[in-house]
C-alpha cells in the first residue's frame, strides 16, 4: 500500500487491437488534492479514469487507488470511490429516489443512511419534490444533478469525475464547483476531474495534468504550467501543448464549408433564374 498518495500508476497502458489509448502513464496523486486530466477528445482521459475505477481491465503496468492494489484489490477500490461518467446510465422507469435507493444498496448501506443520504443530496441538489418523478421526465440538467447524488451517496473517499458540469445551466454548474471545493477543502476528499473546460480547471484544481493521444506531455499547476510553455494563460498553454493545428484545421474546414455554402446558395439562385426564363 502507498499510504501517502491517493492515486499512484506505474506505466499504466490500455491498448485496444493497435490503437494505444493510454500510454506508460505514471501519477502521483496525494491524498487531499483536486487533480485535473485535460486534452482532446480521444485523448485517453476517460479510458484513465475507468482503469482506476476497475471497470475496463489494463493491459500494462499498474496503479493503486486509495492504497488498494489495482490488480488484486479492484473491490476494495469500488467500494471507497465515487463516479460520475461522461455519460452515465439512468433507469428511466425509476424515480430519483428509487434510483438513489438502488445505488446505495449496491454499496451495502443500511437502509437508515441511505434514506438520510438521498435526502441531504436530493436538498443539496435542489431537487427535492421532484424525488418521485420518473427519470424519464426529468431535463438532461436535472439528470446529471441525480448521477452526481449517485456518485456522493456512499461518501467515498476519492470521487473521480467526467465533465461534472456537463448540461448543467451556469447557476447549477455554478453550485458543482463550490461543491467540489468544500469536498476538498472541508470534507478532505480526493478528487480527480476530466473536463474541456479550462476555466474550472485552473479554478478547482491543484495539479492539471495534460494528456495527448494517450501520453502526459505536460504535469504541474496550472501556473506551471503557463510558465513552462510561455503562455499568458491556461488557455494558450493548453493550445500549444496540444497542438494548435486543430483549431487551425476547424478554421480551414469552416472556411471550406462556408465557401461551399455560398456556392449552393449560387447555383440554386441561378436554377431559380433558369426556371423562371422558361415559363
Amino acid at each position: 500500500m502507498t499510504e501517502s498518495y491517493a492515486i499512484v500508476t506505474n506505466d499504466l497502458t490500455k491498448n485496444f487491437g493497435s490503437v494505444h489509448a493510454v500510454s506508460n502513464l505514471n501519477l502521483k496523486i496525494p491524498f487531499g488534492k483536486t487533480y485535473g486530466l485535460l486534452g482532446p477528445n480521444g485523448a485517453g482521459k476517460t479510458t484513465t479514469v475507468r482503469m482506476l475505477n476497475a471497470i475496463i481491465s489494463k493491459t500494462s503496468g499498474n496503479a493503486s487507488v486509495g492504497g488498494y492494489d489495482l490488480l488484486t484489490q479492484n473491490e476494495d477500490i469500488r467500494r471507497i470511490c465515487g463516479f460520475l461518467p461522461e455519460s452515465p446510465g439512468l433507469y428511466s422507469k425509476l424515480t430519483a429516489k428509487e434510483f438513489l435507493e438502488f445505488i446505495g444498496e449496491l454499496y451495502y448501506l443500511p437502509k437508515d443512511t441511505i434514506s438520510e443520504r438521498i435526502n441531504e443530496l436530493l436538498e443539496l441538489f435542489d431537487l427535492l419534490g421532484r424525488e418521485n418523478d420518473l427519470l424519464e421526465g426529468y431535463s438532461r440538467g436535472m439528470k446529471q444533478k441525480v448521477c452526481l447524488c449517485a456518485a456522493l451517496i456512499q461518501d467515498p473517499e476519492i470521487i473521480f469525475l467526467d465533465e461534472p458540469t456537463s448540461n448543467l445551466d451556469p447557476a447549477a454548474a455554478r453550485m458543482v464547483k463550490n461543491l467540489i471545493s468544500e469536498l476538498a477543502k472541508k470534507a478532505d476528499k480526493t478528487i480527480f476531474i476530466c473536463t474541456h473546460l479550462l476555466d474550472s480547471a485552473e479554478e478547482l484544481c491543484d495539479v492539471i495534468g495534460i494528456i495527448v493521444e494517450g501520453k502526459l506531455e505536460i504535469e504541474g499547476t496550472p501556473q506551471e504550467i503557463i510558465e513552462s510553455v510561455g503562455a499568458e494563460n491556461l488557455e494558450e498553454a493548453y493550445l500549444k501543448i496540444t497542438g494548435a493545428t486543430h483549431i487551425e484545421d476547424l478554421l480551414a474546414w469552416r472556411e471550406e464549408n462556408s465557401i461551399e455554402r455560398e456556392s449552393k446558395k449560387k447555383k440554386q439562385k441561378n436554377k431559380k433564374k433558369k426556371y423562371r426564363k422558361t415559363r
